[in-house]
């Protein structure tokens, strides 16, 4: 699953946060209302642990994570599934890109300027390929992040998802459970 070795990685921000322990955060754009709760809390437990968190930030509970891992003074890789010359830089992104606490990464040509479902399901194999590990906080059922998930077992990274009543075909898929309590040990080699 190692795709990234063989790509040409465009950057803005702080380059050296690729040479830190990755956790991998994704998530499905709908998602029950228990995963919400505990995704949020997710977040803020990721905040202050010693991983840089990595993601596309896409799907609206992603980008709820971001802006709460932004609020804080902490790591983030962002995967826009696009390229990313002459992108617009949300301020929030801009402060902590002045910081050194934000890198922007992206596989993708200049040219390709629009997200697409295609270029998504790219960049979160990128985002796989990237982390040390990887967190699903949900993935529905059928859908492309579950075959992704089946992807990044096979090839051994550790993967967990968190521990609910609605991500239990995940843990039938061989997943880890997660429970916002263990973060804390997340990003420790």
């Amino acid at each position: 699953m190692d795709a990234s070795a063989n790509q040409d990685v465009k950057t803005i921000g702080n380059s050296a946060l690729l040479n830190t322990r990755k956790v991998g955060l994704l998530c499905s754009r709908r998602c029950p209302g228990t995963i919400i709760v505990k995704t949020l809390d997710l977040a803020l437990a990721l905040r202050n642990s010693a991983a840089t968190v990595i993601g596309g930030f896409q799907s609206s509970m992603e980008r709820e994570c971001l802006e709460t891992l932004l609020r804080g003074k902490h790591p983030v890789i962002v995967c826009p599934a696009r390229g990313i010359e002459g992108m617009r830089q949300p301020a929030a992104w801009k402060s902590a890109i002045a910081e050194n606490s934000l890198l922007i990464a992206s596989p993708f040509r200049a040219k390709q300027r629009r997200a697409t479902a295609e270029l998504a399901e790219e960049r979160n194999r990128f985002v796989a390929d990237l982390a040390d590990e990887v967190i699903i906080a949900h993935a529905s059922p059928g859908g492309k992040l579950e075959r992704l998930c089946n992807d990044i077992i096979a090839c051994g990274k550790p993967i967990r998802t968190l521990d609910d009543p609605a991500n239990t075909h995940l843990l039938a898929l061989g997943m880890r459970p997660l429970r916002v309590g263990d973060v804390t040990r997340l990003g420790k080699p």
